[in-house]
């Protein structure tokens, strides 16, 4: 049974997200405030973090960088800041993935499956493949950029899958999300888009001019790596 640690200063919030998690199968602790959600994380060693950044003694950004320095657990922020700077900066700073308050039930249980989904086809299975300027080994996830380690996170790596395994064709956005996201985020165009410009300013050599992962307009993206 995978354990979620829900962080959040409100009891209503954190009551609703037991209700669903559990109902769902997942085993749920809960903290109200930084410091006891650091002491929780310490002492259970959760699968996931559910953290909001409002949090009564520090800035869920600080707890975000804590939990970071202990391991790559995965975290998804709970945030009322939808602006696309804020998203890439939490992103750049270790979160795996982010709701924006309110959020459906649904859309919650889609972004933790996502998080803790850790798939590689079996034909990629045992090997290094180069896609624009890293080199991934497909057994251990870990991505290179020359010698410096190029960090994925879990929704980042599970869209390069999606793209792997459709190398060369045109991949439509509503195809894309229910492939990475279900079948419930077919509409999600904005996620989609935040996400595909985070995994090109790791993958793409020059991300402001992409040659790797393509725009097909109106349409999709597609992957384009050498053979």
């Amino acid at each position: 049974m995978k354990e979620i640690l829900v962080v959040d200063d409100e009891l209503a919030i954190r009551r609703l997200l037991r209700l669903c998690l559990e109902r769902e199968g997942y085993a749920v602790s809960e903290a109200g405030s930084g410091g006891e959600g650091l002491n929780r994380f310490m002492g259970s060693k959760p699968d996931l973090v559910l953290l909001d950044l409002g949090l009564p003694d520090m800035d869920g950004r600080e707890l975000l960088g804590r939990i970071r320095a202990r391991g790559d657990t995965p975290v998804v922020i709970l945030s009322v800041r939808d602006a696309e700077a804020d998203i890439m900066d939490l992103l750049d700073s270790g979160a795996d993935d982010y709701l924006t308050k309110p959020f459906g039930t649904g859309e919650l249980l889609a972004r933790v499956r996502v998080a803790l989904r850790h798939r590689t086809p079996q034909a990629m299975s045992g090997r290094r493949v180069t896609v624009g300027a890293i080199e991934v080994d497909m057994d251990t996830r870990e991505a290179f950029r020359g010698e410096a380690e190029e960090k994925l996170t879990p929704t980042e790596w599970a869209l390069l899958l999606a793209f792997l395994r459709n190398s060369g064709k045109i991949m439509t956005r509503r195809q894309i999300l229910r492939e990475v996201w279900g079948p419930n985020m077919e509409e999600e165009y904005n996620n989609l888009r935040v996400y595909v410009n985070q995994l090109r300013r790791k993958i793409e050599p020059d991300p402001s001019v992409p040659t790797v992962l393509l725009t097909e307009p109106g349409v999709g993206y597609r992957l384009r790596i050498a053979t």
